[in-house]
């Protein structure tokens, strides 16, 4: 009986202890994974290494010279027929736009038509005035001779009656009156005449003009290449949103239809501020990403910086002043055209063995720049200098060190 009470005795011990040990293990389990326990929020690796100080701009793809291709200035509503696509390398004389002839064809037909009509005009006024003019000359001789004989005749009123003195005298009157008529008739004649004249040639002239300007612009309804080239077509207004030409648009006159870029005049137009501006200088190294080439990334330097600041109406108002920054890259694309953008960097400065953080992995408190830091079970938040800034990145002065994880959201925000 006593063995049998000792037995259950230390069966009852062993279950204890068991349960003990149990309850010991899980304690210390849970305290592991209690330290182990992952961040509530992303975060990063803080990382010690070469920072790169930059700065970055908006860029457009310019060029210095260039040719524009355009519709006849003196033609009428011009439709096009056809238009070389969007980035055709031409040769000299190659066709670059064509646009319909018909309407201009027949407007030529039409004014030399009337410059013929104009011309014989011309010769019928003068034929006219001639003719006009013989017999003004002719009535005036006759007026003259009239009045000499009734002057021939008044002098007789001495020795005839008195009666046929006076009816000499008014013969004599209005014989000087027609000659009178007769005079005025020829000059207002002559002058009626030279208007008519000058009228006519006016016309013909008008009508020449007409036949000049339609054969121009029928040898530009041919657009041809002056240089060799890529073509850029140009954008205009189609109902609602702008397009490039093609085909069975409509062009009104002068319109311009493509540019034809010298491709070694092309280069990379930027605005800096003046607080920029002062950091940059001639010959600095840039490299560029176009948004129409992403899978190339372009190098290049500054090759002149603007020495006084211009309105920047491209920045929204109110309306900035700043410099404009003209880059020259060292490799070419056939992709490359005047009109697209990207965006430049420029590396003004190197700093080695730098603590370097996301400029997202850092917040205002308190008007502090803080960190927050993940310190195995909680994050703390450390106050830190910040020495630089360039685009996403943080030079860290002082406040976390190489390998510690930094949160990228902050952890004490309410959801």
């Amino acid at each position: 009986m006593i063995q049998r009470f000792h037995r259950l005795s230390m069966q009852r011990k062993g279950i204890v202890i068991a349960i003990i040990l149990l309850a010991g293990s899980g304690v210390v389990l849970g305290a592991v994974r209690l330290g182990k326990r992952s961040p509530t929020v992303p975060t990063i690796e803080v990382k010690r290494g070469e920072f790169l100080d930059s700065l970055q701009f908006r860029g457009e793809v310019k060029a210095l010279k260039s040719v524009t291709i355009s519709a006849p200035a003196e033609a009428g509503d011009l439709q096009i027929i056809k238009v070389s696509p969007e980035g055709t390398a031409v040769k000299p004389g190659d066709v670059v736009v064509e646009f319909d002839k018909t309407k201009t064809e027949q407007d030529l037909a039409q004014y030399r038509s009337s410059l013929k009509s104009a011309e014989a005009g011309i010769e019928q006024a003068r034929a006219q005035a001639r003719l006009a003019e013989e017999e003004d000359k002719t009535a005036a001789l006759k007026a003259r001779y009239d009045v000499e004989v009734a002057k021939l005749e008044a002098s007789k009123q001495e020795i005839v009656s008195k009666i046929e003195g006076e009816e000499a005298k008014l013969k004599l009157a209005d014989a000087e009156q027609k000659l009178h008529e007769a005079e005025t008739k020829q000059k207002s004649d002559l002058t009626l005449n030279q208007a008519t004249i000058e009228s006519t040639e006016q016309a013909s002239k008008k009508a020449k003009f007409d036949v000049q300007r339609a054969e121009r612009a029928l040898s530009q309804m041919t657009q041809r290449a002056p240089s060799a080239g890529t073509i850029s077509l140009l954008q205009h207004w189609s109902g609602s949103n702008m397009t490039s030409y093609r085909p069975g648009d409509r062009a009104w006159p002068g319109a311009a239809i493509a540019e034809l870029p010298d491709a070694t005049t092309l280069r990379i137009s930027a605005r800096v501020d003046e607080t920029e501006r002062g950091r940059l200088a001639p010959k600095q190294s840039v490299t560029v990403q176009l948004n129409a080439i992403p899978d190339r990334q372009f190098t290049g330097h500054i090759e002149q910086i603007g020495a006084i600041a211009s309105l920047d109406f491209s920045s929204g108002w109110p309306i900035t002043r700043n410099f404009i920054l003209e880059i020259v890259l060292d490799q070419t694309d056939p992709r490359f055209k005047p009109g697209i953008t990207g965006q430049v960097t420029v590396i003004v400065d190197r700093v080695p063995d730098a603590i370097t953080i996301p400029a997202q992995a850092m917040f205002q408190k308190s008007g502090q720049n803080v960190a927050y830091v993940w310190r195995g079970t909680q994050f703390e938040e450390r106050a830190i200098d910040v020495g630089r800034r360039s685009g996403d990145k943080i030079m860290v002065a002082k406040g976390v060190s190489s390998g510690e994880q930094v949160a990228l959201q902050d952890p004490t925000a309410k959801e």
